[in-house]
């Protein structure tokens, strides 16, 4: 009773291979998002008319930091829809480095801008919800530089847990473009959007920043999170 009691349990037998219709079919939704990412940022610039004011400048520097690069920046990490997949870790690493300084260098162009804005049209600062989530979220952009900066240079500064630490950074990262989102998404909901777009174009425009979301989301949860979770 105590061999059979101190036994080993059987080995789990061996995962089955992923099916490659599953397989296709989520390279194809990665692809996807690249495509909404781009299309989307190019709509709204176009949508903006660059140089016909002040104003116009804001969701074109907006739109190129939240709806493309900043998803761009996290979906180069996909081991399968990325346009990066040949480069190594460290090259994305890089990649990833320069696109998120483009986040923030366009998303302070574009907060300078609407703040130039309201200050010449002498109108209030800070009173609708896009423009309290989208402080929240330069807040938290500038902060994931931080902390990616951090990542960088552990030694220099000091810091000995780096794998908690780049989970921090992941899981900060998808809070980050989730705000990003529902930002972009408030900012379609806005009188100016909608005196452009009415009607089936306008629900059609309110979803279409969610899913380059929805990838990322099962991106970082899926592969990096899990991966993770494990070695910390």
């Amino acid at each position: 009773m105590a061999g059979a009691a101190g036994a080993r349990p059987p080995p789990a037998p061996p995962c089955s291979p992923e099916p490659r219709v599953s397989r296709w079919l989520r390279r194809g939704a990665g692809l996807l998002a690249h495509v909404v990412a781009l299309g989307l940022a190019l709509f709204l610039l176009l949508l903006s008319r660059p140089g016909t004011s002040l104003f116009s400048w804001h969701p074109v520097f907006m739109s190129l930091a939240f709806c493309l690069c900043l998803p761009e920046a996290i979906l180069l990490f996909s081991p399968e829809s990325s346009p990066f997949c040949l480069c190594s870790r460290q090259g994305k690493v890089w990649l990833h480095w320069a696109v998120q300084t483009l986040v923030l260098v366009m998303a302070a162009l574009g907060l300078g801008f609407i703040v130039s804005s309201k200050n010449r049209s002498e109108l209030p600062h800070m009173v609708s919800w896009h423009s309290l989530l989208g402080v929240l979220t330069l807040a938290a952009t500038c902060g994931q530089a931080l902390c990616g900066l951090s990542l960088r240079f552990p030694q220099l500064l000091g810091i000995s847990a780096v794998a908690r630490l780049r989970l921090y950074h992941i899981t900060g990262g998808l809070v980050v473009c989730l705000l990003a989102t529902f930002t972009v998404v408030l900012g379609i909901c806005s009188d100016w959007f909608q005196a452009q777009i009415k009607g089936v174009a306008w629900y059609f425009c309110l979803a279409l920043p969610f899913y380059p979301a929805l990838v990322i989301m099962n991106q970082t949860t899926s592969i990096h999170l899990l991966k993770k979770r494990v070695r910390v």
